[in-house]
């Protein structure tokens, strides 16, 4: 498996990764938010190319995305927003997700960027580093989130003085 930075190319795959890993088996004729989301993302001024990687198997077929976009905590630009992280079905449990994980996360701490957050599964983020969002003094910018979903890790350049509610980007607060 090698994890790279998303091409152009790769834009079809992407969605059909989020497509198969987001399928609601009630309803699989409906395409997932997740993999409309990472369309709107990529037209926003949150987008940050380097942050949007893809898992690619042996024959360089994508298998896997992650993606961070610029996310504000009491108004400033100071954190990153993680999400969608989706892996094809047929690839999941089998480290793709957890690789992907690393490297988004390494990326992030290499431009300097203090915090990121998301909305995800407490039973899978905190082996990566993130705990309730609340503990670090970031608060939902939806209530109901509460601190079991809504989590935080921060990076090499955390400053505690980092505060206040967090903000998606605006296609997150359009779902």
């Amino acid at each position: 498996m090698l994890i790279r930075r998303e091409t152009p190319a790769d834009v079809d795959a992407v969605r059909a990764v989020h497509t198969a890993a987001f399928a609601a088996s009630d309803a699989p004729d409906t395409v997932p938010v997740e993999a409309t989301l990472v369309d709107a993302l990529r037209t926003d001024d949150a987008w940050l190319p380097a942050l949007s990687l893809v898992a690619t198997d042996p024959d360089g077929e994508v298998v896997g995305h992650v993606v961070c976009t610029r996310g504000w905590v009491a108004g400033r630009p100071v954190a990153l927003g993680l999400g969608p992280l989706g892996v094809r079905p047929d690839r999941q449990r089998a480290g793709v997700g957890s690789a992907l994980m690393h490297a988004v996360l390494g990326a992030a701490d290499a431009r300097d960027e203090p915090l990121v957050v998301l909305l995800g599964h407490p039973d899978y983020y905190p082996r990566f580093g993130f705990r309730p969002a609340v503990d670090h003094g970031v608060t939902p910018p939806v209530t109901e989130w509460g601190p079991r979903y809504f989590m935080a890790r921060p990076l090499t350049a955390w400053d505690p003085s980092i505060r206040g509610e967090f903000a998606y980007a605006e296609p997150f607060r359009r779902l």
